[in-house]
């Protein structure tokens, strides 16, 4: 099945002005260097994008700005939350022209059972007029959504496409991959894991160190996909340190250090974010000037 999301997916950055405005600049750049890094499509309004400190209108402008310069790439949107009406409400208020899909986080703080979920999102779908991936990372959310509700979500509604997977339990992984209809796949949500899920069955990644790093990334995901697991086995032994580093002090801080360190962004987060520490920093160009 040609999937829609199949390959390199980047979770964008929003990068700020030191008066902590969005840098449109920047972010020009920044999609511009992954057209020309080969990436697959891009993610707007996750969790690398520091959403929760944008205002409804920033959201706005940034979609719209993200569509404007794609050059045709696919477009996701992050839509998570945890008040069911509300997402959906969003969905009949918002704009989709140019947007192939969105990305729907597991409700977080309030927990629901795996039966919540499951009507959560079963209600979604119905809602959406594209494609939805699911989102599960709980190490965020405080609550797994287990392989046997991605399984009944994925053969309930055709409209549910794929699972961005951040649980890191590659049991769960595996048997989600095992289980679920054709139409459905599984997307890495962590760098240092799209190799390994991958090698069961995954289509690709959306990324975060593909902010600073497209051209390696896409071709770790390209290589693996074409089954040249020897090249993609050495980009990935390349940059594991990055991997890891970029989240020693928490994302999107590591990521946005590394952006700076190239000359791209300001080294600036809105709070309650802040900058990693000078140590952490140190590590991460150390390790940016080995790569090949």
């Amino acid at each position: 099945m040609n999937h829609p999301f199949k390959g390199a997916g980047v979770a964008l950055a929003t990068p700020f002005t030191e008066e902590n405005e969005i840098d449109f600049d920047a972010l020009d750049t920044i999609i511009g260097n992954q057209v020309k890094g080969g990436m697959d499509y891009l993610v707007a309004l996750g969790t690398t994008a520091e959403t929760p400190t944008l205002s409804e209108g920033e959201k706005k402008e940034v979609v719209s700005f993200i569509k404007e310069k794609s050059a045709g790439l696919p477009i996701v949107v992050g839509m998570g939350g945890n008040d069911t009406q509300s997402i959906i409400k969003q969905i009949d208020a918002f704009d989709f022209n140019g947007v192939n899909g969105i990305l729907v986080v597991t409700p977080y703080y309030n927990k629901p059972s795996q039966e919540g979920m499951f009507r959560h999102y079963s209600a979604i779908a119905q809602a959406s007029p594209v494609p939805i991936i699911l989102y599960n990372v709980p190490s965020r959310t405080g609550v797994n959504m287990e392989a046997e509700t991605v399984v009944r979500l994925a053969e309930a509604s055709e409209r549910i496409v794929a699972v961005k997977e951040a649980s890191g339990i590659l049991s769960q992984i595996t048997r989600i991959n095992r289980n679920t209809p054709d139409h459905f796949s599984v997307i890495s949500g962590d760098d240092v894991l799209a190799l390994p899920i991958m090698s069961i069955g995954g289509i690709g990644v959306i990324s975060v160190i593909a902010n600073a790093l497209p051209g390696k990334l896409s071709s770790l995901v390209h290589f693996a996909l074409e089954g040249k697991y020897d090249q993609a086995r050495e980009l990935h032994f390349e940059l594991i340190d990055l991997f890891k580093l970029l989240f020693k002090d928490g994302n999107p801080g590591g990521v946005k250090a590394l952006l700076n360190i190239q000359g791209i962004i300001n080294n600036e987060l809105r709070s309650p974010l802040y900058r990693i520490s000078d140590g952490t920093y140190g590590e991460i160009k150390e390790a940016y000037l080995k790569l090949k």
